[in-house]
């Protein structure tokens, strides 16, 4: 039998010895607050760090492309406490935010029942969130960040995805669903290569490749002016690893190196590829971006279909 590592807990002050000038700086980094949103299923974009409210400062303030939505972003290095508490509340009034997502050491079981408490009384436009952020290790191995949510709003996805019901879009959501057309005419002057879905105003589109473990799906980033191509693993990490093992048979299809992330710290995993181009006031090459997106995604489809778990 193969020997197996064991997996070790690091304090985090040997990682991040400052809240603010070492662990909020890491989190304001791009990866890093992708990796959060798509744990809270966020897309966090316009970040702004140490932001005044009166004489405080918070440590995060970014937006969700999504929705639209304020976000504010409280860190501690430590177990939560009343003060912290206060400052959320008083940061979120104060800069008008929606939702509100506190980073801790260790969560208090009274600070999480005030934390579900806020989600079931307070206004349904606002969001509470409470994670505790850990790190480890695996023998020798650099420490690896795992976020855990403590407490959520029960109905903030489904809020989510009502949002292209409501009477309002921001730009970003009608520049969306103007793309989700045009790609879908596309679809049809090419008969279809795959099912055609209703045209929203999400910032991805999934494709159904006959598996209940994965499916296929583009994800629309125009801040960083990009299309991404994914396979997405919902919650099998064998799926993953099967994959991973045909790695280089799967790439000679697809025609170019993916980037591989198993993401052990969250349930789904990810095997992706980036189209440039994206620019959502600039449409001359939209007829151009969108045939190398279905090709791209047929591809991915002719990849990977060898490699299903059963």
């Amino acid at each position: 039998m193969a020997d197996l590592g064991r997996i070790k807990e690091v304090p985090l002050r040997e990682i991040w010895q400052h809240e603010q000038y070492d662990f909020s700086e890491w989190l304001s980094k791009e990866d890093n607050l992708n990796e959060l949103g798509e744990i809270l299923h966020l897309s966090l974009t316009d970040v702004e760090t140490e932001k005044f409210v009166g004489s405080y400062r918070c440590d995060i303030l970014c937006k969700d492309d999504i929705t639209g939505k304020i976000v504010l972003i409280e860190n501690q290095l430590a177990p939560t406490n009343h003060e912290h508490l206060g400052k959320i509340i008083t940061y979120a009034s104060g800069l008008n935010a929606s939702v509100i997502v506190w980073v801790v050491e260790e969560a208090g079981e009274e600070h999480a029942s005030a934390i579900e408490w806020l989600n079931k009384h307070i206004d349904a436009d606002i969001s509470f969130f409470l994670l505790e952020i850990h790190a480890i290790k695996i023998g020798d191995s650099l420490p690896a960040p795992m976020f855990k949510i403590i407490e959520q709003p029960n109905d903030f996805n489904q809020q989510v995805k009502e949002v292209s019901g409501k009477d309002g879009m921001n730009k970003s959501m009608g520049k969306r669903i103007e793309f989700w057309n045009m790609f879908n005419n596309v679809l049809l002057s090419r008969s279809k290569p795959f099912n055609i879905r209703k045209a929203t105003t999400d910032h991805w589109y999934d494709v159904s490749i006959g598996s209940s473990k994965c499916h296929l799906s583009l994800e629309l980033v125009n801040k960083e002016g990009f299309i991404r191509v994914n396979m997405l693993i919902s919650d099998c990490k064998e799926q993953f690893d099967a994959f991973y093992a045909n790695k280089e048979s799967i790439e000679k299809i697809v025609g170019r190196q993916l980037l591989w992330q198993r993401m052990d710290e969250a349930k789904a995993s990810r095997i992706s590829s980036k189209i440039e181009g994206l620019d959502f006031d600039n449409q001359a090459n939209y007829d151009t971006l969108m045939n190398q997106s279905i090709d791209m995604l047929v591809k991915f489809r002719e990849g990977f279909k060898s490699y299903f778990l059963k």
